[in-house]
């Protein structure tokens, strides 16, 4: 495999001008870019020039996901083609890369294969899927999962946001309604470039990394019922404060999520992130609380054991502190493998171009989820300062951008001449 020669500077021109819909006059670099807003058409605007420019097709189809395909003089144009890409969207007052980087290192994949006369058998499609962050239109993935065929384009466009503003009236209205076809199952293989979001990578001093695994993610809803009461009049021990017993809720999933990393469930995660509580005054015993809480590991029976470490406590703690309690499983996405495939063609390519890669999995959702239960699926990540993301201090070296294309485009190169 021979290295591929990027161009470091034009991606970082593309990033940053990319960079400039939507930013936000806030310290470090930051912008707020939401699935159909003004910013999100400037730059599908943008995307679009420069697919253009390089000579691809463009296409979009109904739900706004963006594909443009470069047919290689030396490719069978009715071959399934190799496809690369991510997410032009962000979370509010997200970073610059987070999306971005994966969109544009794949145009400058195609690039820098055109300019370097590679001989390729099958096509190039390069992807920017919508609403990937699931901050207006939630849930996220949405663009993805109507590609992969696991929703139907019209479920994803009836979807609202808070002002009651559908996803097709949004796309209508910056001109990404679109009549045509993306489908995952026709790509013959899949490569996502993503900021890591994570230390591991600037702890092994290392640019990139090979994604083996995409965690699954859980959400469950919980409401602890006690009985709200005077503060100063209700004595101790003729409370049912459903804070307190919340409490030992958190501790106890916290507590279960330790034990199973020592057990050797190194990814095991789990969070309370969100905590609402009723009436919410400080001299009222808390009647009431309900809580969000987000389980995630690599290991589908991992999650499935916090779960129930989740439900016992709930159970112990009615039987204990005479409250009373909900527990609801809202949203179970499984956790995913990367293809062995795709894997050795991104491990060879960083070989070959003498970029340093190690191994890692994925703790954060990413479009290639859907993709890989449709067809053979990777991920590469670049290295992220401080492992920072959905933030303006969120920042990856133009170097390691640099190191990470030219990885992506080695390995694009490899799955195309298969």
């Amino acid at each position: 495999m021979e290295p591929m020669d990027v161009t470091g500077e034009r991606l970082r021109e593309d990033i940053e001008a990319n960079a400039a819909f939507g930013a936000l006059d806030v310290e470090g670099h930051g912008r707020t870019v939401l699935a159909g807003s003004e910013a999100n058409r400037q730059a599908r605007d943008y995307l679009v020039n420069r697919l253009e420019d390089a000579g691809l097709t463009v296409r979009v189809d109904p739900v706004g996901n963006i594909a443009g395909k470069w047919v290689p003089a030396t490719a069978d144009a009715t071959a399934e083609p190799v496809a690369t890409g991510s997410h032009l969207d962000s979370v509010p007052a997200g970073g610059i890369f987070d999306g971005p980087l994966g969109v544009f290192s794949g145009l400058e994949a195609v690039r820098s294969l055109q300019e370097q006369d590679i001989s390729l058998s099958r096509p190039i499609e390069v992807v920017s899927f919508t609403e990937e962050e699931g901050t207006r239109f939630g849930p996220g993935l949405l663009g993805s999962s109507v590609a992969a065929g696991a929703r139907p384009a019209h479920e994803a466009l009836h979807r609202t946001d808070d002002e009651g503003i559908t996803l097709e009236t949004a796309l209508t209205e910056i001109g990404y309604q679109g009549g045509g076809e993306i489908e995952v199952a026709e790509w013959d293989a899949w490569l996502e470039l993503h900021v890591e979001q994570s230390e591991r990578l600037e702890a092994a001093d290392l640019p990139v990394g090979v994604v083996t695994d995409i965690t699954g993610i859980t959400h469950c809803n919980v409401t602890v019922i006690g009985e709200a009461n005077h503060a100063g009049a209700t004595p101790m021990g003729q409370r049912t404060d459903a804070l307190a017993a919340a409490s030992e809720f958190v501790l106890d999933v916290e507590s279960g999520a330790n034990d199973l990393v020592r057990s050797g469930s190194e990814t095991a995660v789990g969070t309370v992130g969100l905590v609402e509580v009723s009436p919410n005054a400080t001299n009222v015993v808390p009647g009431k609380v309900e809580i969000g809480l987000d389980i995630r590991a690599v290991d589908h029976g991992v999650m499935n054991a916090l779960v129930s470490t989740a439900e016992k406590s709930l159970q112990r703690l009615e039987t204990e502190r005479g409250i009373e309690t909900t527990f609801d499983r809202e949203f179970d996405l499984e956790p995913v493998s990367m293809c062995t495939r795709v894997q050795t063609a991104a491990t060879q390519a960083g070989d070959a171009a003498g970029v340093g890669t190690m191994s890692l999995h994925s703790g954060a959702a990413h479009d290639s989820m859907y993709v890989a239960n449709v067809t053979d699926a990777g991920m590469l990540f670049a290295r992220s300062k401080e492992g920072i993301s959905h933030s303006p201090r969120e920042w990856t070296d133009w170097a390691d951008c640099e190191a990470a294309t030219a990885v992506l485009a080695g390995a694009i190169a490899e799955l195309a001449t298969d």
